[in-house]
């Protein structure tokens, strides 16, 4: 999967089913190629007018599924 293809996919916690938005980054491991975590921009769509430091940095283990639209999280 390239990235420009993970980043477009939608992140949601499947304890609240609620949207957490589109992954923006990730970290991965130099030694082995495998993701960490990834990043999704929090707060609201208009994150450029009111700067909001509410990001979501979600542990890889916390991925419980990558389909090909959404990405299912189960996070706090």
């Amino acid at each position: 999967m390239l990235y420009s293809e993970f980043k477009s996919k939608e992140v949601i916690n499947l304890r609240d089913c609620r949207r957490l938005g589109h992954v923006a980054d990730f970290e991965f491991d130099e030694c082995t190629g495998c993701i960490r975590r990834i990043t999704v921009p929090g707060g609201s769509r208009f994150r450029n007018l009111f700067r909001c430091d509410t990001d979501y940095e979600i542990s890889y283990c916390d991925i419980k599924q990558i389909g090909p639209d959404i990405i299912l999280v189960d996070v706090k």
